[in-house]
C-alpha cells in the first residue's frame, strides 16, 4: 500500500464548516423517511448503491436535483452507524448507541429506500439485479457500497473474539470488547496492529493506543504495559509534518513500533498473536498479549470484484479529479468503494460530494465535468482523552489545513471538534 493509503482520517474540516451553516438551514425540511420495502419500481432515475455516508448524502443532493421519487437508494441494514465515533466507544469515551441511528431516519423524504442487497450489476443494460433476482433499470448510478472486513483471513478470527483481552474497534460487535479488554488489563504486552491491506480510517489503530495509554496511566496500570504497535506499513503516517509529531508522542509515551509484521493468526486461548516479517515472507514471531486490538484486513465488497464497473483489484474505477467512472459516464463512485487515492473515510466522502454533485449536473446538461476533488482529507488523530493532532492533507500528501494554527500540535480544542462538533455535523449537515 501506498504512504498515501497509510494515512486516513475519521471526519471533516474544510467541508465540514460549509455543510454546518447549509444543515442548519435545510434541518427543519428533511422529515423520517422510515418506509422501507423491496423495489417498489424497475426504474428510477438516479439509482444509490449503499446507504452509508456517501450514499445518503448523494441521495440527498439527487433528490433535490430530479425530485421526489425518482431516487432510490439501495441498502439491507436497519441501522446506520456514525463508525468515527467508534474510536472513542473503545477507549470508554462514548457510549454506542450515540453512534446509531435507524436507516429509514437519515433517509430523506421523498427517497425510496429499498432494503435489500445487490447481487450483480450491469452497466452496459443499465441495471442492477437485487436478492430475489429483482432487477432495476437507471438513468444514472452512484455507486457508495463502501468498503468489507475480513477478520476471517486472520487465522482463529473471527472466533477468537469470545474470549477476553481481544477486540476490535472497527465492528459495532467488537467495539465494546474493546472497552472491556482495556479495563481488565493487568499486565504484559498490549498489542495494535495495522493489516497488509487499505482499510477505512487508517488512523484508528494508533488513536485507541494512543487512549489505552492514558487510560493506564490515569488508573496506575502504565509500568505493567509494553504497548506496541505492530502494523504492516513502513512508516507511522503518509504525511511527514504529521508523521514526525506523532513519533514525538510516541517516544514522549514510551510506545515501541514494529514496522512490516502482519498479524496472521491468533490463538485467542492462549492470548498468542502470530506475525509474520513482511520483509521475510514465511518468518514468523509469537508474542504473548495481555491485550490486542485488531484491525481487519479489508477489500471491496464481493459484489464489485470481477464487475464490469471495477478496476483488476475490485475498486469501482472513477477519474480522480472527477468521481465520474472511466468507462461508463452515466456511473459514478463515492467513498471506500472507489479506487481513488486517498482516504477511505467520511471526510473524504464530505469533500468529495460537492465534487460529485457538479459533476452529475454537468453530465446530465450533456457538458463535460469541470470541478476536480483534490483528494483533501482531513484526520483527527486522537492521542489522549482531551487531545488531537489535527492532519489536513491532498492527493500529495501535502498539508491542507483550515486553521491559522500549527495543527500537528496537540490540542483539546480539536479533541471537541473531533468528540463533539463532528458528529453533529455528520447528523445535521453532510447526510443532509
Amino acid at each position: 500500500m501506498s504512504a498515501i493509503g497509510a494515512v486516513s482520517s475519521c471526519s471533516c474540516l474544510r467541508p465540514g464548516v460549509r455543510l454546518l451553516k447549509a444543515g442548519m438551514q435545510k434541518m427543519n425540511s428533511f422529515g423520517l423517511h422510515t418506509a422501507a420495502r423491496c423495489a417498489a419500481k424497475d426504474y428510477y432515475e438516479v439509482l444509490v448503491l449503499g446507504g452509508g455516508a456517501g450514499g445518503i448524502a448523494m441521495s440527498a443532493r439527487m433528490k433535490r436535483k430530479v425530485g421526489a421519487g425518482n431516487v432510490a437508494v439501495v441498502e439491507p441494514s436497519k441501522t446506520h452507524y456514525y463508525q468515527p465515533l467508534w474510536t472513542l466507544v473503545g477507549g470508554g469515551a462514548k457510549q454506542l448507541a450515540a453512534s446509531a441511528r435507524p436507516t429509514g431516519s437519515v433517509i430523506p423524504t421523498g427517497v425510496e429506500w429499498i432494503q435489500s442487497r445487490v447481487t450483480a450489476l450491469d452497466p452496459d443494460k443499465n441495471c442492477v439485479w437485487l436478492e430475489n433476482d429483482t432487477k432495476v433499470s437507471y438513468k444514472y448510478l452512484i455507486i457508495a457500497l463502501g468498503i468489507s472486513l475480513h477478520y476471517e483471513k486472520i487465522k482463529g478470527l473471527p472466533e477468537g473474539f469470545q474470549h477476553p483481552r481481544i477486540g476490535s474497534n472497527y465492528s459495532v460487535h467488537t467495539v465494546e470488547k474493546t472497552w472491556k479488554a482495556l479495563q481488565d488489563f493487568k499486565e504484559g504486552n498490549a498489542i495494535f496492529t495495522f493489516p497488509n491491506t487499505p482499510v477505512k480510517c487508517a488512523g484508528a489503530p494508533q488513536k485507541i493506543m494512543y487512549l489505552s495509554d492514558a487510560y493506564w496511566r490515569k488508573t496506575g496500570k502504565r509500568s505493567k504495559a509494553n504497548i506496541m504497535f505492530n502494523t504492516a506499513l513502513g512508516v507511522i503516517f503518509g504525511v511527514k509534518k504529521y508523521a514526525d509529531a506523532l513519533l514525538e508522542v510516541i517516544k514522549e509515551r514510551n510506545i515501541a513500533v514494529n514496522y512490516k509484521w502482519n498479524l496472521v493468526e491468533v490463538r485467542a486461548d492462549k492470548q498468542e498473536a502470530v506475525f509474520e516479517n513482511l520483509d521475510k515472507p514465511g518468518e514468523t514471531k509469537v508474542y504473548q498479549y495481555g491485550m490486542l486490538h485488531v484491525t481487519p484486513p479489508m477489500g471491496p465488497p464481493a459484489v464489485l470484484i470481477g464487475s464490469p464497473v471495477s478496476d483488476e483489484t475490485g475498486w469501482v474505477d472513477v477519474d480522480k479529479e472527477t468521481l465520474q467512472h472511466k468507462k461508463y459516464p452515466n456511473v459514478f463512485g463515492i467513498g471506500d468503494c472507489t479506487n481513488l487515492p486517498t482516504s477511505k473515510t467520511a471526510a473524504a466522502v464530505a469533500a468529495q460530494s460537492g465534487v460529485l454533485d457538479r459533476t452529475i449536473s454537468l453530465v446530465m446538461k450533456n457538458q463535460l465535468p469541470a470541478k476536480k476533488y483534490d483528494g483533501y482529507t482531513s484526520c483527527p488523530l486522537v492521542t489522549g482523552y482531551n487531545k488531537v493532532i489535527l492532519a489536513e492533507f491532498d492527493y500529495n500528501a501535502q498539508p491542507l489545513e483550515t486553521f491559522p494554527i500549527d495543527q500537528s500540535k496537540e490540542r483539546t480544542t480539536m479533541y471537541h471538534m473531533k468528540a463533539d462538533m463532528m458528529p453533529f455535523l455528520y447528523w445535521n449537515a453532510l447526510l443532509k
